[in-house]
């Protein structure tokens, strides 16, 4: 198993150490800490087992399935966690989630039709500031990062409606094919 692929089982591993700290007392005063240092290095092994595929030629069957998989299940975990913490709207993240099932099937569709379908800058943009949102509401330090922590969700949700529409329809053309 190559480095890129066992930072993407690592990024896995860490999301119930994440859910752990997020929602029990068992780290004390220091748990959202905890959580939000293991959010941050969950978050750079995402960023990282893609460079390091790329760069050294390393990308597998196992990276193209399990990283997206991986990265779907930390930001779900983490939004279903702020929701239970009051710090995040359920219908935000219903919108967020089901943008990830739709995304899920569509690539499902199109890999049966024999079409690889790459992640879209704007899916890469939407990533990122869902991440850095999440990264502020645990944070949750107040003041103007409120502020911040709002205008995050609101492009965090834009940026996942924009690119679930680009998404589609750049690659209509599958919704046409196999018998859909």
């Amino acid at each position: 198993m190559n480095l890129p692929n066992k930072l993407t089982i690592l990024r896995v591993v860490m999301v119930p150490f994440f859910v752990l700290f997020m929602l029990t007392d068992l780290g004390g005063w220091a748990n959202k800490w905890i959580a939000l240092v293991l959010f941050a290095a969950a978050s750079l092994t995402d960023l990282l087992d893609g460079k390091i595929a790329r760069k050294y030629n390393l990308v597998t069957n196992f990276g193209k399935f399990m990283d997206p998989l991986a990265d779907k299940l930390l930001v779900s975990a983490a939004m279903i966690c702020l929701i239970e913490m009051g710090r995040l709207s359920a219908w935000i993240v219903i919108i967020i989630i089901s943008r990830e099932f739709i995304i899920s099937g569509f690539r499902l569709v199109a890999s049966d039709n024999g079409i690889v379908i790459a992640a879209s800058y704007w899916g890469k943009f939407k990533t990122v500031f869902q991440m850095a949102m999440i990264l502020v509401l645990i944070a949750d330090l107040g003041g103007i990062f409120d502020g911040i922590g709002t205008a995050l969700i609101w492009i965090a949700l834009a940026l996942t409606v924009i690119s679930l529409v680009d998404y589609v329809w750049k690659n209509r053309q599958v919704l046409t094919q196999g018998g859909m």
